[in-house]
């Protein structure tokens, strides 16, 4: 019931819980009618994929079409289950271990990134800062709901969608998640331990809570674009990770710093280049662009975000695109390494392989400039490195939190 989509959706209908709007389609006019009702965008995948592989986030019917087509493999044999996908939502990942159906430990954690990451990829962040008491007491209870309903004993997962604190189910999983080690370490609550033992039903008593730490733990994601020529480093549903680190501090800008370095970043020195695609993107990190300004870092910048960020009062100097034969150029300053960092956001309805920004994305890789692709974890970083200095950050052994 859990693994089956159509059995699932039903078990989440009997307990009044909500979920996207979704359907399995065998043919692509059925494909085109269906999303059409829901309205784009809508989250396409092929039956039975790991990983999130041949995922894709589509935001019209000619993309639809072509995706289709190019899959070539959407047939009653092969059906695609096609699902609304909410824009700007949270993603939070609850995983817990349940006794005879009776939730004995669990942990809500908060992703960074907004939905549309995979988890593999996204920032992982325990206990979560910026969720409603609300939002948490409700995935809880959704929790506890469909433990009991399925009678689970053992490891689980369950992936939740949330947007103005209304809250949708996205799976459930009845397995240990790729966060299990990581919500181990940071409740200091051996889950995999808990599972096993209610497995064997020796009897589990736990009273730990992971919303009561008096620190917070930071998951952030290993990438190996420098050694995949050509791929485009950004994020998406499809996984692209390699590792992961995770680092415990005092407070989330602390803790996300430390993941950060530990991940390979090297913090700015000095002079970072921007280029954020799409209007909402440069509003939105329009705060970010002051904070750095006012922290006293040397603001470079593509065409379009240098204009804007002039009309708001930011001054920074404009470089042209690698393929313009104009100078200031990014080309020479990457390869000349006059920047130490580059936030480029791509706009999320308009990727377009090997366009300008893609260029900018890939010689930041290859000249090994630390490089961000996503809105939420630019935000992030901007508070992280103007709130702290690295020299604040305090090393500590993992068993002195407590």
């Amino acid at each position: 019931r859990a693994e089956n989509r159509f059995k699932f959706s039903r078990l989440l209908d009997e307990l009044g819980v909500d979920q996207p709007p979704w359907s399995e389609l065998t043919s692509v006019e059925g494909a085109k009618k269906f999303a059409r009702t829901i309205g784009y965008p809508v989250l396409i995948r092929p039956s039975y994929v790991l990983s999130g592989a041949a995922m894709s986030i589509v935001f019209n019917e000619s993309y639809l079409d072509r995706y289709l087509h190019k899959a070539s493999m959407v047939s009653p044999e092969y059906p695609v289950v096609i699902s609304k996908f909410i824009l700007n939502a949270k993603e939070i990942e609850m995983d817990a271990v349940a006794d005879k159906g009776e939730v004995i430990a669990s942990a809500i954690i908060e992703h960074v990134e907004n939905a549309g990451v995979h988890s593999g990829d996204a920032t992982m962040v325990l206990p979560p800062q910026k969720l409603y008491i609300e939002t948490i007491r409700r995935i809880r209870s959704i929790g506890c709901q469909i433990a009991k309903a399925l009678a689970i004993t053992g490891p689980f997962n369950i992936q939740f969608i949330a947007k103005h604190n209304e809250i949708k189910v996205i799976e459930c999983n009845l397995r240990a998640s790729r966060s299990f080690p990581f919500v181990s370490k940071v409740a200091k609550a051996n889950f995999i331990e808990l599972a096993v033992k209610a497995m064997m039903g020796l009897g589990v008593k736990n009273k730990k809570t992971t919303l009561d730490l008096n620190y917070v733990g930071v998951k952030a994601p290993q990438f190996s674009f420098s050694r995949l020529k050509g791929a485009d480093p950004t994020l998406g549903v499809e996984m692209a990770s390699t590792g992961e680190v995770a680092c415990l501090g005092e407070d989330v800008h602390e803790a996300f710093l430390k993941a950060l370095i530990s991940a390979g970043f090297e913090l700015p020195r000095k002079n970072i280049l921007l280029s954020l695609g799409g209007e909402l993107s440069k509003h939105r990190f329009l705060a970010s662009a002051t904070k750095l300004r006012d922290a006293g870092y040397s603001l470079f910048a593509t065409e379009k975000t240098s204009r804007f960020l002039k009309r708001n009062g930011i001054d920074n100097t404009r470089l042209y695109k690698i393929h313009e034969s104009r100078e200031p150029n990014i080309r020479d300053y990457i390869a000349q390494r006059k920047i130490d960092f580059v936030i480029s956001i791509p706009k999320l309805e308009k990727k377009i392989e090997f366009d300008s920004a893609y260029r900018l994305r890939r010689m930041a890789v290859d000249f090994s400039v630390p490089l961000l692709t996503n809105l939420q974890i630019s935000d992030l970083f901007v508070q992280a490195i103007t709130a702290k200095k690295i020299d604040e950050l305090k090393i500590k052994h993992w068993a002195e939190y407590e």
